[in-house]
């Protein structure tokens, strides 16, 4: 089992890391810092409202600068936020990887900018956020979609998570991926 409480200082340069897209996109990606709150908040201030709605599960208009804060402001240890640039140093997305201390499991949140999926980005930082999770240690990581996502809820059944209703909330899916078997 992971010790979450434990600063993993020699894993973080390993993620700073380019990856590219199935369409051949390079991705500069790395954790994210409090240097990077102005980039995030214009970042989700280009999210359309049925992305902001998807990412936060809830509608909201905007991203306070409390909220950017708190996403950049992490402990790495607990909280990891991995963010992606293009190849024009734009934020083009965000996987939050979160997990309670003491748990072998993992939740991930994932954003991409509106006006750039389609292109693999959602997929290589859903690749790149499970690949971090396993190497902390984690045996699962698990996605809460809102039910009408159906583009986020088949691309993380394509990557071999397992959907389940919310017992709590039918408006919302679990999904679920054993990293283990991967």
């Amino acid at each position: 089992m992971p010790n979450a409480d434990q600063p993993a200082p020699a894993l973080l340069p390993k993620w700073a890391a380019t990856i590219a897209t199935r369409e051949g996109l390079g991705l500069n990606v790395r954790p994210a810092s409090p240097d990077d709150e102005q980039a995030l908040a214009e970042f989700f201030g280009q999210l359309s409202p049925q992305d902001l709605r998807f990412r936060f599960l809830s509608a909201m208009k905007q991203v306070t600068p409390g909220l950017a804060r708190q996403l950049v402001d992490v402990d790495h240890t607990k909280t990891e936020n991995l963010i992606a640039f293009d190849a024009k140093d734009r934020l083009v997305a965000t996987a939050m990887i979160a997990a309670p201390g003491g748990t072998d499991d993992a939740e991930v949140a994932l954003a991409v900018r509106s006006d750039l999926k389609g292109h693999g980005i959602g997929w290589s930082m859903l690749d790149h956020a499970c690949n971090y999770a396993r190497s902390r240690g984690f045996k699962a990581v698990h996605s809460l979609q809102l039910s009408d996502d159906r583009a986020a809820i088949s691309l993380e059944q394509e990557m071999g998570f397992r959907a389940k209703p919310c017992a709590d909330d039918m408006s919302l899916v679990i999904l679920t991926r054993d990293l283990a078997a991967t």
